[in-house]
């Protein structure tokens, strides 16, 4: 027996094709090769194993009970290696590409671009995975996460942070419409605040920032900043989010920016991953993608509705 403890594959072969056809003339037939062939490869697997896989009388052979044991086996393992290459085939991917982020990030901004990434790089295969916790990086199951709020220093992780974002005071269209519209700080104080309970800049350090008193006991309350953004786009009030979440809101009319773009920019976002695989082709090729389209999302003052006024 070989140091790697199995037989010839191409022994196994014959084998499975003569317990599958019951000849060794028909095997030879299938696999295009003589029957003495066939013969040889045979009483060279019973040598090798130290066990006798047919009873022969004359012409006939018949499998004894151990040869149709192990045939069984030999031919359950060609059928997994057959199914697995079709399934492999079938998939056209070279590599998946398995990205987990937090929520808001992944429905407000991610998702509606990764289709970008997906006609760019056709080979890479995506699993997109949200959740509020950061991902368990070293267990292989996720390749990329991007998480949210200040990261600790972790032997072996990278974490590159995304462009510093803006952070806007936002409302529906209507909530700035009219003489009793929103035009100032000082007007918040007659309207309902969204809270997002976690983000890093809330209402209160708004409020500090532009010396303006607001009820911060009243108001709808979210853990996931999507919410807060669809509250708001609701008219159910007016939330405080950053930029990179509502560009498109911003862009189709569902939201506006009473004060344009004014207010503090802060690093919220960071991409995370194991050192040891930044050199990996499908996380290079994503880190560079996702680079480029941070870039390309800057947005202008000119391009922010700030309402009808």
């Amino acid at each position: 027996m070989s140091a790697l403890e199995f037989p010839s594959l191409r022994s196994l072969q014959v084998l499975e094709a003569v317990a599958r056809l019951g000849s060794f003339g028909k095997a030879a037939e299938e696999l295009s090769i003589s029957p003495s062939a066939v013969s040889h490869q045979m009483a060279a697997l019973d040598s090798e194993l130290g066990i006798a896989l047919f009873h022969r009388s004359g012409r006939s052979i018949i499998l004894t009970d151990a040869g149709r044991a192990y045939a069984e086996e030999i031919s359950a393992s060609f059928r997994r290696i057959e199914s697995a290459t079709r399934n492999f085939t079938k998939k056209g991917k070279s590599d998946i590409l398995n990205i987990h982020s937090v929520v808001s990030l992944a429905s407000q901004w991610l998702m509606p671009r990764l289709a970008r990434f997906s006609a760019r790089y056709p080979e890479i295969d995506l699993r997109l995975h949200a959740s509020g916790d950061p991902a368990e990086l070293r267990t292989g199951n996720v390749d990329i996460d991007i998480r949210y709020g200040t990261q600790p220093v972790e032997v072996g992780i990278a974490v590159e942070p995304f462009p510093p974002e803006p952070i806007m005071v936002l409302c529906a269209p209507s909530l700035v419409e009219g003489a009793n519209g929103i035009r100032s700080p000082q007007d918040l104080a007659r309207f309902p605040l969204i809270h997002s309970e976690v983000n890093l800049y809330r209402w209160q350090d708004w409020a500090d920032d532009h010396g303006v008193r607001l009820n911060m006991d009243r108001g709808l309350r979210f853990d996931r900043s999507f919410m807060s953004i669809n509250a708001a786009a609701d008219g159910l009030g007016v939330c405080l989010e950053s930029l990179i979440l509502v560009r498109q809101d911003l862009k189709s009319g569902r939201l506006v920016a009473p004060f344009g773009p004014e207010g503090p920019s802060i690093n919220c976002h960071s991409l995370v991953y194991l050192r040891s695989r930044a050199r990996t082709p499908k996380i290079a090729l994503f880190k560079r993608w996702i680079e480029e389209t941070l870039a390309g999302d800057t947005v202008s003052a000119s391009e922010i509705d700030v309402g009808g006024r």
